[in-house]
C-alpha cells in the first residue's frame, strides 16, 4: 500500500467501493477466458481501394463461411451468396432489390432473421457489452434486444421476437436496421486489422482507403516505403515530392493527387507542355491506365508531365546525395555521366546508349541545378503538398497508428525487411552520425520520421526532412531492402542489366529458420508460436514461389494486390488470419468491380495455402490485451486488500 499509496487514490476515484473492485475483477477474468478475436492481415493495398473494400467486407472469406455454415443446407447456393452481398454492400443490394421485388416486406422478413443469424455465430465470443459497444448507435437497443431476446418459455421468446421484426418493417425502419446489422456483423468478424505496409501509388484510390482506415474501429499500420514516401511529401521534402508526382503521373493516378489531395499540377502542366513541345516522351506513357479513355494528345501530354518531373526529381536527389555524403549514394549521380552530344552514359566504366537524348533543361556543366521555372514548380508543389489539409490529415493518421514494425501476439510485422550482412548477422547501418542495427535502427529511424514530421518546419530538423528520402529508397533503408532504385536506368536505357536492384542479403536468409528466429528474438519474441508476417516483395506464385518461408516462420503476404503486378505473381494478393485456432493464409484471384460484386454476387475467390493450427485454442489471456487485462486484474486486487484493510476508504455515494 505504501508503494502504490498514490496510484490506488487514483484508481478509488473509478472504484468507489468493494462491490464496484469484485464487479469488475469478475467481468474482467471472464473476458480472459473468452476466445481471441480475429486478426486480419493486408499488405501492399497501392491505392487498390474496390478490392481492398471487398476483402474488408467479406472479412476474408469469413462471413462467408458462417453463412456457409449455418445455411449451407437450408437455402440455396444463390440465396447464400445474395445474403453475403446484401452484408458487404447493403444500401446498394437493398435499392437493387426495391427494382424487381413487388414484395418487400416478405424480403425484409427473412433476412431481418438471416442477418440475425449471422450476427449472433460472429458475435459470439464477445461479451454482450463489447457487442453493444460495436452496434450502430440508434439502433443498439433495439438489435440487442433481437439478439438476446427474452421471454419465460421458447413460444414466448418467438412472439417477442417476430413483433419487434414486424414492427421495424410497419415502421418503414428495415432498410435502416439491415443496414445497422450489416455494420455490426463486418465490426465482429475482424476484431484487429494489421495493414504492413504500401497504401499508396499505383492503383487509384489510396485517398479512399485512409478514410476507410481511419473510421476502422482497431488497427495498426507498418509504413511502407510508397507510405514514407508521401509522408515525406508532408513534411515538405522536395525529392520525395517530385517522385510522388512522377509515380502518379506514371500510373496515370494523377485524379489522386488533384482531385483526391487538391495538389494544383497545372503549373507543371503548363510547363511540360512548352518545354517538350516537340518530343513525344514515348518512353514515359503511362502504364496500366485504360488508354482507350484518352485521345492521343492526352497520353502524349500525360507522357510530357511525367518526363519533366522526372528530371526535376534528378536533379533535386543529386543535390540531396551530394549534401549527404553519409547516404553513400554516390553511385546514383548520374545526370554528370551522361554525353550529351553522343548520347550516352558511363556507369562503372562502361557505356551505354541512352534511348532519349532530349534534355532542354540540363545544363551539361552544371547538371544539378534547377532552371528558374522548374524551382517555381518545386515550389508550388511544396506548398501545395505542405498545404493540403486532407493529406495532412491522412498523414497524421499514418503517424498515429504507424510504425516501422509492430509486435503483436508473439508475431512481428514490418514491411520490407531487416538490413543484414552477406553472413546473415545484423548489419551496422549510419543514422545521423551513430550506428545501429536490429530493432534499434528501427526505433530509431521511427524517431527520425516523427521529428521529420511534427519539427518539419524547425530548421534544425532539416536533416531530419531530408532522411525521409533515404526512408523510401536508401540502400540500407529497411522500407526499401535494395541497393539503388534504378529509375533513370529504367527511363533512358535500353540494356536491362542496368535496371537490376540488388536485393538486401537479408531476403537470401529468409528461409534460415535459425535466423528468422534470431530476428524474432531481436525483438524479445522467444515463443516457438512467434512468426514474421512480411510484405513488400510480391511473391511470384505463377514462377512456382511460395509466400511461406524458414519452415512457416516467416510469411510473405505481398502477392500482387496492384493490378501492375499481378501479371508477374499470378494472383492478386495474399490475406492472412489469426484466430483462436492458429493461422489461415489465404491466396485471392483478381477483384473484378463493385458494380459485378453487386449486381451478379461476386465475390473474391480464395484458395487456402496455409492453415496452421495451434495445439489449444487461444484466449484473450493468451494475447498482450490479456497481459494488460491482467495487469488491470492486479490492480484491481490491490485496491480490494487496500479496502478490506481499511487503508482506504469506500465511497457509496452515487
Amino acid at each position: 500500500m505504501d508503494n502504490n499509496k498514490k496510484y490506488l487514490n487514483l484508481l478509488s476515484k473509478t472504484y468507489k467501493n468493494i462491490a464496484e473492485v469484485t464487479t469488475e475483477i469478475i467481468n474482467l477474468q471472464a473476458i480472459l477466458n473468452l476466445p481471441k478475436g480475429t486478426e486480419l492481415f493486408m499488405s501492399d493495398i497501392h491505392g487498390e481501394y474496390e478490392a481492398f473494400l471487398q476483402i474488408l467486407n467479406n472479412g476474408s472469406g469469413i462471413i462467408k463461411s458462417k453463412i456457409d455454415d449455418i445455411y449451407g443446407n437450408s437455402i440455396t447456393a444463390e440465396d447464400r451468396k445474395n445474403l453475403a452481398t446484401l452484408i458487404y454492400y447493403p444500401e446498394e443490394k437493398l435499392d437493387l432489390e426495391k427494382l424487381t421485388n413487388n414484395n418487400m416486406n416478405e424480403y425484409y422478413r427473412i433476412m431481418l432473421y438471416r442477418l440475425l443469424e449471422i450476427a449472433r455465430a460472429v458475435s459470439s465470443k464477445y461479451t454482450r457489452s463489447k457487442v453493444r459497444k460495436a452496434m450502430p448507435k440508434n439502433f443498439d437497443y433495439i438489435i440487442d434486444e433481437l439478439l438476446h431476446a427474452q421471454g419465460n418459455n421458447e413460444y414466448d421468446r418467438e412472439k417477442y421476437y417476430k413483433q419487434i421484426i414486424e414492427s421495424i418493417i410497419d415502421l418503414r425502419q428495415a432498410d435502416k436496421f439491415i443496414i445497422a446489422i450489416s455494420v455490426l456483423i463486418k465490426r465482429m468478424a475482424i476484431d484487429h486489422l494489421h495493414i504492413i505496409g504500401d497504401i499508396y501509388d499505383r492503383g487509384p484510390g489510396a485517398p479512399i482507403i485512409m478514410d476507410t482506415l481511419k473510421e476502422f474501429h482497431s488497427l495498426d499500420i507498418q509504413w511502407g516505403n510508397h507510405d514514407i514516401l508521401w509522408m515525406g511529401a508532408a513534411c515538405g521534402n522536395e525529392v520525395c515530392i517530385a517522385n510522388v508526382v512522377r509515380i502518379c503521373s506514371r500510373y496515370d493516378n494523377l485524379p489522386t493527387l488533384e482531385e483526391g489531395y487538391g495538389i494544383n499540377i497545372r503549373p507543371l502542366s503548363i510547363f511540360a507542355q512548352e518545354t517538350y513541345k516537340n518530343d513525344p516522351c514515348k518512353e514515359f506513357l503511362p502504364k496500366i491506365c485504360e488508354l482507350s479513355r484518352y485521345s492521343n494528345s492526352d497520353k502524349i501530354l500525360m507522357s510530357k508531365i511525367q518526363k519533366a518531373i522526372a528530371i526535376i526529381q534528378f536533379k533535386l536527389e543529386g543535390a540531396l546525395i551530394k549534401k549527404h555524403p553519409e547516404y553513400k549514394m554516390d553511385n546514383r549521380l548520374l545526370l554528370d555521366k551522361v554525353n550529351y552530344d553522343k548520347a550516352e552514359i558511363t556507369i562503372n566504366n562502361e557505356t551505354f546508349k541512352l534511348n532519349d537524348n532530349n534534355f532542354p533543361t540540363i545544363d551539361p556543366k552544371d547538371p544539378y541545378k534547377l532552371t528558374k521555372q522548374e524551382k517555381e514548380i518545386v515550389d508550388r508543389l511544396k506548398l501545395s503538398f505542405m498545404n493540403s489539409e486532407k493529406l495532412i490529415d491522412h498523414v497524421t493518421f499514418l503517424y498515429s497508428k504507424g510504425h516501422m514494425y509492430q509486435k503483436y501476439n508473439d508475431n512481428i510485422l514490418y514491411h520490407g525487411c531487416i538490413p543484414l550482412d552477406e553472413k546473415g548477422e545484423f548489419d551496422e547501418v549510419e543514422v545521423m552520425g551513430k550506428k545501429f542495427k536490429g530493432k534499434e535502427l528501427m526505433d530509431q529511424m521511427e524517431n527520425i520520421a516523427h521529428k521529420a514530421f511534427f519539427f518539419s518546419k524547425d530548421s534544425i530538423y532539416h536533416s531530419e526532412v531530408d532522411f525521409m528520402w533515404y526512408l523510401w529508397g536508401g540502400p540500407k533503408s529497411p522500407l526499401f531492402g535494395k541497393d539503388k532504385v534504378a529509375t533513370f536506368e529504367r527511363y533512358f536505357i535500353d540494356d536491362k542489366k542496368t535496371h537490376i536492384e540488388i536485393k538486401n542479403p537479408y531476403y537470401k536468409y529468409v528461409d534460415d529458420e535459425n535466423v528468422c528466429n534470431k530476428i524474432l528474438e531481436n525483438f524479445g519474441i522467444t515463443s516457438n508460436e512467434g512468426h514474421i508476417i512480411n510484405g513488400h516483395v510480391p511473391v511470384k506464385a505463377k514462377d512456382g514461389e511460395s509466400p511461406i518461408r524458414a519452415n512457416g516462420k516467416l510469411i510473405v503476404i505481398d502477392g500482387g494486390f496492384a493490378k501492375s503486378y499481378q501479371k508477374s505473381t499470378g494472383l492478386a494478393g495474399y490475406t492472412l488470419t489469426y484466430n483462436s485456432h492458429g493461422l489461415v493464409l489465404a491466396a485471392n484471384e483478381p477483384f473484378e468491380s463493385k458494380n459485378k460484386a453487386i449486381l451478379h454476387g461476386l465475390d473474391i475467390k480464395t484458395q487456402t495455402i496455409l492453415k496452421q493450427d495451434v495445439k489449444n485454442r487461444k484466449c484473450v489471456k493468451d494475447t498482450d490485451i490479456g497481459k494488460e487485462i491482467q495487469s488491470q486484474i492486479n490492480d484491481l486486487k490491490l485496491l480490494l486488500n487496500a479496502y478490506t484493510d481499511g487503508e482506504l476508504k469506500e465511497n457509496f455515494i452515487l
